[in-house]
């Protein structure tokens, strides 16, 4: 279980301000109903194995984590299900959430992290997948600065947009988001955030480029590779 420290003022201060402008005042209200403590690593001083799963709307992140789960037992946490989540509950910051998406703008960073937040807080796990997460360099910086921790690795579904439009617009799940102009919207932000965080984690030696067309065990003897030198996470 995740120990945790009591003050938030290192997260939240002048030299690392999250959010500018008029921006600041929205987004920490948000945070402050949202958050609990910052945890810190788990006794011993080794934190949990952190793995962030990255692709566009449509790209099967969700099908592979399935996958993922199944064979090397890592507990899955995804953002989109925890803001979805959110949203059901009919809460303030769910509707509030639920324009945003609507929009194709990305969820204030504080938001999401908290979620998954409580969720590694909650769970008895050390082998976390974190699916559709960060999106942004914003948000990587969030989660790496309020969690004091960095993915031990990145896998990166590649997927072309085509493809990725064809899916989600044939998935017929009921979601919100599924119509053509909120996924293109999604698939424009996507492109022009991610980018920066897929280059940061390539320069760090982390990302894991997973081509995304094929069957599903197409897909997964491609995840199956990376993972299979990865002796940590099936002990």
């Amino acid at each position: 279980m995740w120990r945790r420290a009591a003050s938030l003022s290192p997260f939240i201060s002048s030299s690392g301000s999250l959010i500018r402008n008029h921006q600041t005042a929205y987004n920490l209200k948000i945070w402050e109903s949202f958050t609990t403590e910052i945890p810190t690593q788990v006794k011993g001083g080794k934190g949990p194995f952190i793995c962030f799963v990255l692709g566009g709307p449509g790209s099967g992140k969700g099908t592979q984590c399935a996958k993922i789960v199944k064979n090397y037992g890592l507990t899955h946490l995804s953002a989109g299900e925890l803001l979805r989540r959110e949203i059901a509950s009919n809460s303030e910051y769910g509707t509030t959430i639920l324009n945003t998406i609507k929009e194709g703008k990305i969820v204030p960073s504080e938001v999401t992290v908290s979620l998954i937040q409580k969720e590694m807080e909650s769970s008895d796990s050390k082998k976390f997948l974190i699916d559709g997460f960060p999106r942004s360099e914003e948000n990587r910086a969030a989660f790496e600065r309020i969690m004091g921790a960095e993915p031990d690795i990145v896998l990166f579904f590649d997927c072309p947009e085509e493809e990725m439009v064809n899916r989600v617009l044939n998935r017929n799940e009921g979601r919100v988001d599924d119509n053509i102009d909120t996924v293109r919207k999604r698939l424009q932000v996507f492109k022009a955030l991610n980018l920066p965080v897929i280059n940061y984690y390539a320069r760090r030696g982390k990302l894991y480029t997973i081509n995304a067309v094929g069957t599903v065990d197409e897909i997964f003897e491609q995840v199956r590779a990376v993972f299979a030198a990865l002796k940590l996470v099936t002990e």
